[in-house]
């Protein structure tokens, strides 16, 4: 996700009035019943429901999201992201390789739950392009499903990577939502 999404495109901006405000095309998507199992891996990384300390987690956050901009978790205080990476309302599977080194990340926030959102989800740039990113995408998803929820859903926007939207579609998702919204200043 990339992280509430993003897909790389041209951007728009509003015309009306001083100064110009970049839009970003924002896309929603949900589903709202499980989609089919994640396919048999037989490779050595395996994924994990896991709690990380916040400079585990930050090391990780930048590893997969500089490259796509993310910029929300470090702009969030120390204690409050401590806070959120210690409750029970953030779950977050992690993608590891034989070493233990961590790959890539999928990330939901269930306050609202029955409604989950997936907040972040990526690989790392040497991680990507083998088919590790739908594995953990569905095998996340599978874990968050156990719990019954109404639905999970999530945003993407032209910033995102490239591939984005279509994991997200292949892995059962439906767009409910598209419309042209403020970039945030980075």
């Amino acid at each position: 996700m990339w992280n509430d999404g993003k897909l790389y495109g041209a951007m728009n901006t509003i015309t009306n009035g001083p100064p110009k405000q970049p839009l970003l095309r924002v896309t929603y998507l949900e589903q709202t019943e499980p989609a089919l199992p994640p396919a048999l891996y037989w490779g050595s990384e395996r994924i994990a429901l896991e709690r990380l300390a916040r400079s585990a987690y930050l090391t990780l956050y930048k590893h997969v999201g500089s490259p796509l901009r993310w910029d929300q978790r470090l702009k969030m205080p120390a204690t409050e992201l401590d806070a959120l990476l210690a409750g029970e309302s953030l779950h977050l599977y992690v993608l590891r390789d034989v070493s233990g080194e961590a790959l890539g990340f999928c990330e939901f926030d269930r306050r609202d739950f029955p409604q989950i959102k997936l907040k972040n989800f990526g690989l790392v740039p040497q991680a990507q392009g083998r088919g590790l990113g739908p594995w953990l995408l569905a095998t996340a998803l599978q874990g968050e499903w156990r719990s019954n929820p109404d639905r999970i859903w999530l945003h993407t926007d032209e910033w995102d990577h490239p591939a984005a939207r279509s994991v997200y579609e292949r892995a059962g998702f439906r767009v409910f939502d598209e419309r042209d919204e403020p970039a945030d200043p980075l």
